[in-house]
């Protein structure tokens, strides 16, 4: 299997000129719904029939999209209420714009077993997979697609529609505590912050919040202090949101785009786990790297069903860096995670909250010549009765990315009982050139009927699937030790 880029894959999204004002005191906005309203209703019916025919076959529920971008330039009319239908759509046409989600790149996937095994054949498993998508300016969404693994190790994809989709986006309720802790650790938690929060409850929305930020703004006008606070509390409470997928969408159609600031120039590498609790229950986390062009910032993503998300920020002095990877379980009570939290080597980290990280330990160090620059995980550790299969890339000469793998004991997943010395996977001749040449990486496999599947990215351009015999990794594991 071979998954490529495919340019025809668009969503909408909003086209906002630049809001400069002319020597006429209009904004560009404004000039452009001038010379839409001068349009006679004859042309504008005549480009509005064109528009839905060149375009309306593309989008799910096209009317609806012209709609919504209507509304946000609505306020900029003078009477809109005055306005046809087809004049209203039209506008709305003219702030649209199409992207190609992965015109660019497919790739970086991870790999799970889907929440819903029904219609599955027997020995076969349902997945989902979630991909980096890159499209115009190299910004990164995460798409998810369905699928099968059968009992030979095979993984057949279902079909895509003529449709990508994404989800609707509002506000979560706010813990206090946890705004608290984190500003706290952006260093952000000053006088100002403290009165902001006094005013809110334990438990806060949005509304309330912007009334708290209103009444502390009114003594801080000039207060450039508070005014970076304040900044910091808005960047953060962005950060943070739900978003659902339409009921009659197919997995196959979602796609997670940015929506907050703190995304703004992408979603990056998302590494899904089915996490099981002590009472039988399961629920589906994914740690991913919010990019607004300056920062990044360690983000998490809760599910029960890919159809609604609930997206948090990742605290503590261990959540840094890129690359964190939940364990499928508690081990000893505690969440469990791999991290680079020195951008260079693989660390445990603990927490008895999946929200915040502190305790770290040392787990993997540079050592073989084909990762001497750096080390990483690739996914969630996978249990299996002989340890925890932990899969890592490493880099070497020439920024070459390769693939390892690691065992760790069950109950103590510090202690490491087997480490390949020569890479699992490598670059095949034909996977070498692309956006990023000489790379293979993963965010994540399963284990089924015996076998290891593995979906892994090349150079930034796309995704192929690897398979092992399990028993082949594990016994390659244990034979090579730790020495």
């Amino acid at each position: 299997m071979r998954l490529l880029p495919d340019p025809k894959r668009v969503i909408s999204r909003p086209f906002l000129p630049g809001g400069e004002s002319f020597p006429d005191g209009r904004t560009r906005v404004e000039r452009i719904l001038a010379r839409v309203l001068a349009l006679p209703e004859v042309t504008v019916r005549e480009q509005l029939g064109q528009t839905i025919e060149a375009f309306a076959s593309r989008h799910w529920d096209f009317t609806t999209v012209l709609e919504q971008a209507y509304s946000r330039v609505q306020r900029h009319l003078p009477d809109p209420e005055s306005l046809s239908v087809e004049r209203r759509r039209l506008i709305g046409a003219y702030f649209t714009q199409e992207y190609a989600i992965d015109a660019a790149a497919l790739s970086n996937p991870s790999l799970v077993r889907a929440p819903n095994q029904d219609g599955a054949e027997d020995g076969a498993l349902r997945v989902i997979m979630s991909l980096r998508s890159i499209g115009e300016g190299h910004l990164s969404s995460i798409q998810l697609r369905s699928g099968v693994i059968r009992a030979d190790g095979q993984l057949h994809l279902d079909e895509t529609t003529g449709h990508a989709r994404t989800a609707t986006h509002r506000p979560p309720m706010y813990e206090k505590l946890l705004f608290r802790l984190k500003l706290t650790e952006l260093d952000s938690y000053a006088d100002t912050a403290e009165r902001v929060l006094d005013r809110l409850p334990e438990y806060f929305r949005t509304e309330q919040l912007h009334a708290a930020i209103q009444e502390v703004e009114q003594s801080t006008a000039h207060d450039q202090g508070a005014a970076q606070v304040i900044r910091t509390i808005h960047w953060l409470a962005s950060s943070n949101y739900e978003c659902t997928f339409h009921a009659d969408s197919s997995v196959s159609e979602r796609v997670i785009f940015p929506s907050s600031p703190t995304e703004s120039q992408g979603m990056e590498d998302a590494r899904f786990v089915r996490f099981s609790y002590e009472d039988g229950s399961a629920t589906y986390f994914a740690t991913y790297t919010a990019y607004d062009g300056y920062r990044i910032l360690p983000q998490l993503i809760e599910t029960r069903d890919f159809l609604s998300f609930r997206v948090s920020t990742l605290n503590g002095s261990a959540a840094v860096n890129k690359g964190i990877a939940l364990f499928p379980r508690k081990v000893r009570g505690c969440f469990v995670a791999l991290g680079r939290l020195d951008n260079e080597s693989n660390q445990l980290i603990r927490s008895d909250n999946v929200r915040f990280w502190h305790e770290r330990q040392p787990l993997q160090g540079p050592c073989e010549p084909w990762e001497l620059i750096q080390l990483g995980n690739c996914g969630s550790p996978i249990e299996t009765d002989a340890g925890w299969l932990v899969l890592t890339h490493g880099v070497g000469p020439m920024r070459r990315y390769c693939l390892g793998a690691l065992l760790l004991d069950l109950e103590d997943p510090s202690r490491v009982i087997g480490r390949l010395r020569a890479p699992l996977l490598e670059p095949a001749e034909d996977e070498r050139n692309g956006y990023v040449p000489n790379v293979v990486y993963s965010c994540g496999g399963v284990v089924h009927a015996g076998w290891l599947v593995l979906p892994y990215g090349f150079s930034d351009v796309g995704t192929r699937i690897a398979t092992w015999r399990l028993e082949d990794v594990l016994n390659a594991l244990t034979s090579a030790g730790t020495a």
